[in-house]
């Protein structure tokens, strides 16, 4: 029986592991990969404390930073969690290798995946120009043209950061109409770098050994098109890994787990979550570092308070 089973290897998972070794909380920290979203991340210029880290070298920083720490009091196991099971007192953490593990709490800090662009060359010049994450690769491209595919919130304080030092930002959003909060559309297409294009369908990025550009197809006339473009920043949507516990605690109409930002806790008692798989505004690694930290202060006093 553990005190604490924290499932997730990322900057959440991480903060929460060491926190939980320096509560002396008997803790079984289960992770398949370390480092979250942004081992994919050539250049990390804003996790504070560190000017700028690649994301292997911050996946590797995580792991010793817990090793370390993690004495006789945290058990780290290389496994994938696959399903969260609620009994009369405690939880049941099962892994890909078919063993069950109990826990009196449950931390889940599973992380998110960002939807992948399924158009022809997405994955051929993914981190060649093609990403998904503009605070982290966003500055590579300063003075150069881009384009933001995605007509959301999100797409939309995308351009909004690029606009600060790219030559110009084109947004590309397939439906009739943006998504983004009204306001927040106005403003941002104001600026005179900025366009946006309607009912376009990104059909194709193209390139050599780094994009040089993309084609879309535009849905009112069938016409394709092609701009040229040294960057893309794809923004439509996350895919929170949140199926281990759909059947347990409460989610959001994206499949994001519901939690009380007072303290991280779940609908269900017994169970905290943090990071991109939890309803927060804002995803970033700091953030789903300090959530984690504020989480284990919680598990701490529910914990002692037994």
């Amino acid at each position: 029986m553990y005190d604490l089973i924290i499932i997730g290897g990322g900057p959440a998972g991480t903060a929460a592991g060491v926190y939980a070794s320096r509560k002396r909380l008997k803790t079984l920290f289960i992770t398949k990969e370390w480092g979250g979203q942004s081992t994919v991340s050539p250049d990390i210029q804003n996790w504070i404390g560190t000017p700028s880290i690649s994301g292997a070298d911050l996946a590797k920083s995580f792991r010793e930073h817990l090793e370390k720490y993690a004495d006789d009091v945290v058990e780290i196991k290389n496994a994938l969690a696959t399903r969260v099971t609620k009994t009369d007192n405690h939880f049941l953490v099962t892994t890909d290798d078919g063993i069950e593990s109990e826990g009196a709490a449950i931390l889940v800090a599973s992380g998110s995946d960002r939807r992948r662009l399924k158009a022809k060359g997405a994955a051929d010049f993914e981190h060649k120009g093609l990403t998904y994450c503009a605070t982290c690769d966003g500055p590579l491209f300063s003075g150069q043209d881009v384009v933001v595919i995605g007509g959301g919130n999100a797409g939309f304080e995308t351009a909004a950061q690029l606009l600060a030092y790219t030559k110009s930002v084109t947004l590309l959003h397939r439906g009739a109409e943006y998504k983004a909060d009204p306001v927040t559309v106005k403003k941002v297409l104001e600026h005179e770098n900025m366009t946006g294009i309607l009912n376009a369908d990104t059909t194709e990025i193209v390139g050599d050994k780094f994009v040089t550009g993309l084609k879309y197809k535009d849905m009112g006339s069938g016409d394709e098109k092609e701009l040229s473009v040294a960057g893309v920043f794809v923004e439509i949507g996350m895919v929170p890994n949140t199926s281990l516990v759909e059947d347990v605690v409460e989610l959001d109409e994206y499949k994001r787990i519901i939690i009380d930002p007072w303290t991280q806790k779940t609908s269900v008692p017994g169970i905290w979550a943090a990071g991109d798989c939890t309803n927060v505004k804002y995803h970033q690694n700091n953030i789903s570092a300090g959530d984690a930290v504020k989480a284990l202060e919680d598990i701490y006093i529910h914990l002692k308070a037994r």
